[in-house]
């Protein structure tokens, strides 16, 4: 496919000198992916993936997960180096709307790049019409998409975890925005799979301003490449039941089984939603205090894992034990290849961080299972690795083989991981605080209690933003409890 550079750049006036775009911002789209980042991460865009509205993008031969990403994108007006937050955004001169348009078949050797996932021809159309940044609130921006004139995607700039005027600020403390950069500010939930004949368009407008104004509508139409990859020279397009998942949205849009996570779908959603400090807050006022596994933390920050408990014991490395237990088809092995989609592998490694519980071969095993995560009390290897793979909570890293210190001895029994018990069943939860174990009977009570105290709790934090002390306020006194009662009552927020 051939792009006339003329037509390509026709809505900025000139070719970027970079484009940067946002991985995970919008609270919709983290919340459908289930994992809500700390902090802004980006990746960069090739200025030959630049297009025009009313153009075409090919899906590539022999890959079938082409997915749209409805954005709007700012357009650097002055030159931007550490600038601070409170001036960031006047040195936005426009905003406008764009398609972050990405092959999910593509993605799995380029570790976050998205390089060739998204970097074709053709894969990010931008404009039609610039509007003045300077006019506008970031904060009251809108974006729609439309697939073949169905909408498929609608959120505002307040749904950004990060505003945009915090994008370009800590951009600017790395590298330095000159004019005519662009800025992908991703994407809200709806985004979903295309294919050939499918149109997209996308809309940012300004509803709150007087005339509200708009980019008009940025269209793309989806034509089907016939030139194939050469395997000779690099990876070629690979998918899973995950990748589906992701691409179309959900499982139920991609055409897969429901999730089978052995919990009930809505109690599956509430401790999705409950932090552990408050379920661990809630066990204890119900007299469970050994309940967190101490000395495990996510690999990668931001990462949580819900879901029942699969149990795998290690004991200390004895050589004559590995040779009739460490090797074949081993209960290391097994677990990993029996778990179920939902749940959770638990490894009982006695603290011991002196060598790998597991790697990237068995992560790749259990995701492709469809296991909700990993826990281990011991080290994992291939940590980097492992990470992209899926969530895993562990006591420390290793670059040694199992046998330097454990052998593999049992599974699906009793175990005790970061000194806490865990038996097959239990339900683990697991957050940037920790990972707790919930006895099964307990977790919907300590579930509701835990979501009505977050929201207790964040009442009481915007009045203490107010300027009201924290005597009677925390704990409420009887006053303050009959006011947050009358505000629950009237429907009135935090």
């Amino acid at each position: 496919m051939t792009i006339d550079p003329a037509e390509r750049f026709a809505a900025l006036g000139r070719r970027p000198g970079k484009v940067v775009a946002v991985h995970l911002s919008y609270a919709s789209r983290a919340e459908q992916r289930g994992r809500r980042p700390a902090h802004l991460s980006y990746f960069l865009k090739p200025s030959s993936s630049v297009a025009a509205s009313g153009g075409v993008v090919e899906r590539p031969a022999g890959t079938e997960l082409l997915a749209f990403e409805g954005e709007i994108a700012l357009v650097i007006g002055t030159e931007a180096r550490r600038v601070p937050l409170a001036r960031a955004w006047h040195h936005v001169g426009w905003v406008t709307a764009a398609n972050d348009l990405g092959v999910y078949d593509l993605r799995a050797n380029d570790k976050g790049s998205n390089l060739r996932s998204k970097g074709g021809d053709g894969y990010t159309p931008i404009g039609p019409a610039l509007l003045d940044a300077a006019s506008l609130d970031p904060a009251a921006l809108r974006v729609r998409t439309w697939v073949n004139g169905e909408l498929a995607q609608e959120d505002t700039s307040a749904g950004l975890i990060f505003p945009l005027a915090q994008m370009v600020a800590d951009l600017s403390q790395h590298l330095t925005l000159e004019v005519g950069d662009v800025i992908l500010t991703g994407t809200p939930s709806g985004s979903s799979v295309i294919g050939p004949g499918d149109v997209v368009e996308i809309e940012v407008d300004a509803p709150t301003v007087t005339g509200a104004p708009s980019t008009g509508r940025l269209v793309t139409t989806v034509t089907q490449g016939d030139v194939p990859f050469d395997a000779a020279l690099g990876s070629l397009p690979a998918i899973d039941d995950q990748q589906r998942a992701e691409a179309w949205g959900s499982r139920e849009a991609a055409g897969l089984a429901p999730e089978r996570s052995g919990l009930d779908a809505a109690l599956l959603d509430k401790l999705r939603r409950a932090p552990t400090a408050g379920l661990s807050a809630q066990l204890r006022k119900r007299g469970l205090n050994n309940v967190v596994l101490d000395g495990v933390a996510p690999l990668r920050a931001g990462v949580t894992v819900v879901g029942v408990a699969r149990t795998l014991r290690f004991v200390p490395n004895r050589e004559d034990l590995f040779a009739s237990h460490g090797g074949g088809y081993n209960a290391q092995k097994r677990v990993f290849d029996a778990v179920e989609r939902g749940e959770v592998i638990v490894i009982e490694a006695r603290g011991e961080t002196g060598s790998g519980t597991l790697g990237d071969i068995l992560a790749l095993r259990a995701k492709a299972r469809g296991a909700a995560g990993v826990v281990t009390d011991g080290g994992v290897r291939d940590a980097a690795a492992v990470a992209d793979i899926l969530p895993v909570f562990a006591a420390g890293h290793h670059p040694a083989v199992l046998g330097r210190r454990h052998v593999p001895w049992e599974a699906d029994v009793t175990i005790a991981c970061g000194g806490a018990t865990v038996q097959p069943g239990d339900i683990i939860v697991g957050d940037d605080d920790g990972v707790i174990v919930i006895p099964p009977g307990l977790a919907e009570e300590v579930a509701d209690a835990a979501l009505a105290q977050e929201a207790e709790d964040a009442w009481i934090a915007a009045r203490v933003a107010e300027g009201h002390p924290v005597d009677g306020l925390f704990p409420m006194s009887a006053t303050w409890r009959a006011r947050y009662d009358a505000d629950r009552a009237g429907g009135s927020r935090p």
